[in-house]
């Protein structure tokens, strides 16, 4: 079975959706048959490109609210976050174009590896405040995984991926998806956002069962 996750590395709900899907495959009983792939999207795709904002002042602008009532939003996703082991520090976080850490994750999966990529990718910018629209740290976030250095450093001067990742929000788009994270198992079944894992759990029997199910 495989399960497709539509996500951006920048994004809070995505990483808190990624450990719930982890805690639901774990009491899966046939975890070792599913295939989860990662999936290109951006949150905000008309952020241009150079430009860093610290993250209270990106969503200030963005939503309209005060700096103060922005803590307090971020502060009660922070809080679901550390149910699930993760400790956001939005303090420090910039908010940036990840166009090209999406092209970077395509050149992950290439070399089998874009599961442990976006992974890093979205510790670094959610927990570490790493600055994932640099180039080298984007190099140095993929050598730790085992993405090679210098090819990352030739795709990231390019525009190498850029269809992929194109495709991949072009996909996302055509199958429904205005936000993530958005998961969809087999082509089937969709679950949107970063559900209980109960619910993720009962998605995935559903949908293995389905498989089950001979053809007319």
């Amino acid at each position: 079975m495989r399960v497709e996750v539509w996500s951006d590395v920048v994004c809070p709900w995505c990483y808190i959706g990624k450990r719930r899907l982890e805690r639901a495959l774990e009491g899966f009983e046939h975890a070792g048959e599913v295939e989860v792939e990662w999936r290109s999207f951006q949150l905000d795709p008309s952020h241009p490109k150079g430009v860093r904002q610290p993250v209270y002042e990106a969503l200030a602008q963005k939503m309209g609210g005060s700096t103060a009532q922005i803590r307090e939003m971020t502060g009660r996703v922070k809080a679901l976050a550390a149910e699930e082991g993760l400790e956001y520090d939005f303090e420090n976080s910039i908010s940036v174009n990840t166009f090209d850490a999406h092209r970077l994750t395509h050149l992950a999966k290439a070399h089998g590896l874009g599961g442990d990529t976006h992974e890093r990718l979205m510790r670094a910018q959610l927990i570490e405040g790493e600055t994932l629209d640099d180039a080298e740290t984007l190099v140095r976030l993929g050598a730790e995984v085992g993405v090679p250095a210098d090819e990352a450093r030739r795709v990231l001067a390019g525009d190498d991926y850029t269809r992929d990742v194109e495709e991949d929000i072009r996909e996302a788009r055509m199958l429904g998806a205005n936000g993530v994270p958005f998961f969809v198992l087999d082509r089937a079944y969709g679950v949107s956002g970063a559900q209980p894992v109960e619910m993720f759990l009962s998605a995935l029997r559903t949908a293995y069962e389905h498989e089950d199910i001979p053809a007319r």
